[in-house]
């Protein structure tokens, strides 16, 4: 599945096409490496452009995670009910991390693993209440953090080889 979602990708233009990918989830921790390695984008325009597109979900989500769960906590269907259910077992599951507060979202989306991504850390701010004016910094220190970590990591494996 993952090469017909790079090979959709590929149709835009080089610089588009990785902000794209930076965009969306399943490709946002492949991006910087498509960049690099298929595009041979010089390494400066690569991570600004992955910077780019990875803010993108986090400003949106934390713009309007709080307003979509008022706006769907105030209709009594079963969505919402549902919904708010979710967002409570969340917020229980996630106490115990609360005191890692800031610096453990920074760490979570620091380590470039599929999983870890700006959309989970993303959410996992506002689960755990932080205002935008106090998670933005953290979330764009661990974007920029795990793409360093992501560059790192390519330049270890090209010495490997």
């Amino acid at each position: 599945m993952i090469p017909a979602v790079i090979h959709f990708f590929t149709q835009f233009p080089p610089y588009l096409s990785t902000l794209l990918m930076a965009v969306f989830p399943i490709t946002e921790r492949f991006a910087l490496s498509f960049a690099l390695l298929h595009y041979h984008m010089p390494i400066w325009e690569g991570i600004f452009l992955v910077i780019v597109g990875n803010m993108i979900p986090v400003i949106t989500i934390l713009l309007l995670a709080e307003k979509f769960h008022n706006w769907i906590s105030n209709h009594n269907s079963i969505f919402g009910k549902t919904w708010v259910k979710s967002v409570a077992h969340a917020q229980a599951k996630f106490a115990r991390y609360e005191k890692y507060g800031l610096f453990g979202i920074l760490f979570f989306l620091s380590i470039p693993s599929p999983l870890n991504g700006v959309y989970t850390a993303s959410l996992i701010a506002f689960i755990l209440g932080y205002p935008m004016h106090k998670s933005l910094p953290y979330l764009f220190a661990g974007v920029i953090i795990g793409n360093l970590a992501t560059l790192g990591f390519m330049f270890g494996l090209v010495k490997l080889f």
